[in-house]
């Protein structure tokens, strides 16, 4: 897909916060480190839409991307790593659990995992949680550059295993250096708003 405009169009933590449009979804969510901004800026072709961070845990609240005016890629916040007060913790967890739950326009959830580790105990959970909740979900392992492309079929062997991977959710390469995967992608994402 030929991205021509993109734009930061809602931040929310309540569902009265949500944009009012009836455009469909497609939320991303993984690790606090594992690249959702980079992700966000390759598909889009922006350099610094989605604002990147050494420290993670920065996105705090639901960040609605806006697409050429025909969907929203939902940022949702990273899970893991972030140095955050439980309480606050726990209303992110909230934040996130009503929004995924209860918006009829989420069409999907990008999980994005990273492709030279084995998932985390927080990503078999997320995948675990979605598939719970009939929520489908496109599993991106990103990084791809970081691993020599004959490896490619061990690492993405592991991330199946390990999430105990249902046959029908796509598992998709991809690097935010290279673009790699990229095309793919947005052909599932294409797909799945179609449905």
């Amino acid at each position: 897909m030929k991205v021509t405009k993109s734009d930061l169009a809602h931040v929310a933590v309540k569902p009265e916060q949500y944009p009012t449009s009836r455009l469909p979804e497609i939320a991303l969510s993984g690790r606090s480190n594992v690249g959702k901004s980079s992700f966000i800026n390759k598909m889009i072709n922006r350099k610094g839409l989605a604002r990147t961070s050494q420290r993670p845990g920065k996105t705090q609240t639901l960040n609605f991307y806006e697409i050429n005016e025909m969907l929203y890629f939902v940022d949702v916040p990273g899970y893991g790593f972030a140095k955050v007060p439980k309480p606050e913790r726990e209303a992110w967890g909230r934040m996130i659990e009503t929004y995924l739950q209860d918006r009829e326009q989420l069409k999907a959830v990008v999980l994005i995992v990273d492709l030279r580790h084995p998932p985390s105990s927080d990503d078999k959970m997320m995948y675990n949680w979605l598939k719970h909740f009939d929520i489908p979900v496109i599993v991106v392992a990103t990084k791809s550059d970081k691993i020599p492309k004959g490896k490619w079929e061990k690492h993405l062997k592991v991330i199946r295993n390990d999430l105990e991977k249902v046959e029908s959710d796509p598992l998709l390469l991809f690097s935010s250096e290279t673009a790699q995967g990229k095309e793919q992608v947005w052909k599932t994402i294409q797909y799945y708003i179609s449905k």
